[in-house]
């Protein structure tokens, strides 16, 4: 039977290098659709071998960082990482992050973790 329906109750919910993570139905090989909530930053720079990652801004603001070029981001932008990019990001945003093909912690890619110091809202 086809599940279309996923609740935050069903989700697997954790905290990964500082942001918070609600990943839902993570049963779809095609995708996998996650709430990020980030209060100054994720602190871990990554790459995907196989997956893109799709990024709404629904709130805040923030930079990322794509293999090392800096993009401001505000509400309603929408940042579209292919594979194979190096990822991380700082600011205080909610965000809704599609993974497609679906998320395979085996194709995550570990580059470096990062320091707050390099986050450019650091006090």
């Amino acid at each position: 039977m086809t599940t279309y329906k996923h609740t935050v109750e069903e989700a697997d919910r954790f905290n990964k290098h500082g942001i918070d993570l609600t990943v839902y139905g993570n049963h779809d090989p095609s995708a996998t659709v996650v709430h990020v909530h980030v209060e100054r930053g994720h602190f871990q720079e990554f790459c995907n071998v196989r997956s893109s990652y799709i990024y709404y801004i629904v709130s805040g603001q923030g930079m990322f960082y794509l293999d090392g070029e800096e993009i401001a981001v505000g509400s309603t932008d929408l940042i579209a990482v292919p594979p194979n990019t190096r990822i991380h990001y700082f600011g205080t945003m909610e965000m809704v992050l599609t993974v497609a093909p679906a998320f395979d912690e085996r194709d995550e890619r570990h580059v470096r973790f990062v320091g707050e110091s390099e986050s450019p809202y650091h006090r």
